[in-house]
């Protein structure tokens, strides 16, 4: 374990581990004084001293601190305890939506017009206030059985470059999930709204489709795609998707920002004048009263 011995960081009691990835990892904490259960990510030790996740931990921290919304993940504090760097945050114990895709859909799949909504309800008021997500993906939303949907993960969140920022504006290292980073991402060039409108595109068509919209045998090929391939139909991987709803996807993952939907709003106004699936699924008998299997709060 990446604080093995430790009992505590800072104020905050560490229960269990939640969730380990690459970099960093999440813990069930407790402040004892206040009886305050939230959730800690931690760097793992490897990466403490770096200095690019240090910073892609602080700009987490000074974007999520000021957004207050249903839908997005609430960050209450940042620290550094013992060596070891921390965020606070909402404790909301679900998985994210990959998991889901990989373990249970067949359990949530009647929910999924809510989840979608919802998903977009969240990505809407992070560009409302001016922020770029960049790294739109399942991985990045928990979902909970009722439908309930946090998006999570502003490390790589930035404002867009306008005017003569934007002219003047250099190549910029590609940052993001390859599987899902828009043509422009991939350029290295200014991005704005419409660059997460395409990712979020990417992240429903795995969702429906139970696979990404392009896949490679190397990174260069799955990046090509993105940039020159056919979008793929939706309704050729379920054939219950309505017509209506296949082309506002396929207008999401547009090449050119200026054919995609003018912003998460548009899309939700679009969204909810048409029907998803063709017929509606229903409950599953046997759901049962839990949550999804799986374990990813607020992922890593």
């Amino acid at each position: 374990m990446a604080l093995a011995g430790q009992q505590y960081l800072g104020s905050y009691r560490l229960l269990h581990i939640v969730k380990t990835g690459q970099t960093s990892q999440v813990w069930a904490a407790i402040d004892d004084k206040t009886q305050f259960r939230c959730a800690l990510k931690i760097i793992l030790e490897d990466f403490r001293k770096d200095r690019e996740h240090l910073a892609y931990m602080k700009n987490e921290f000074l974007v999520g601190k000021a957004l207050e919304h249903e839908r997005v993940i609430h960050i209450y504090e940042q620290g550094v305890s013992q060596k070891t760097p921390y965020l606070v945050m909402e404790f909301f114990p679900y998985p994210n939506m990959k998991d889901i895709i990989q373990r249970v859909l067949d359990q949530v799949t009647f929910m999924l017009p809510t989840i979608i909504e919802r998903s977009a309800e969240g990505l809407a008021y992070l560009n409302e206030q001016g922020w770029v997500h960049r790294d739109i993906k399942p991985d990045n939303f928990l979902v909970n059985l009722e439908g309930d949907v946090k998006l999570i993960d502003f490390a790589l969140a930035q404002k867009p470059k306008g005017g003569l920022a934007k002219m003047l504006a250099r190549r910029s290292k590609i940052q993001g999930t390859r599987s899902y980073m828009s043509p422009e991402q991939i350029r290295g060039q200014p991005l704005d709204f419409r660059s997460d409108i395409y990712s979020f595109g990417c992240t429903i068509f795995h969702l429906l489709a139970a696979q990404p919209p392009f896949t490679g045998v190397s990174s260069n090929e799955l990046l090509s795609k993105h940039l020159a391939a056919p979008v793929p139909v939706v309704e050729a991987y379920n054939r219950n998707i309505t017509s209506d709803f296949s082309r506002l996807l396929q207008s999401m993952m547009a090449k050119r920002p200026d054919a995609r939907p003018a912003n998460m709003n548009d899309f939700l106004r679009h969204f909810r004048s048409i029907e998803l699936f063709k017929t509606p699924p229903t409950p599953p008998q046997a759901a049962g009263d839990g949550e999804p299997a799986g374990n990813g709060e607020n992922a890593a």
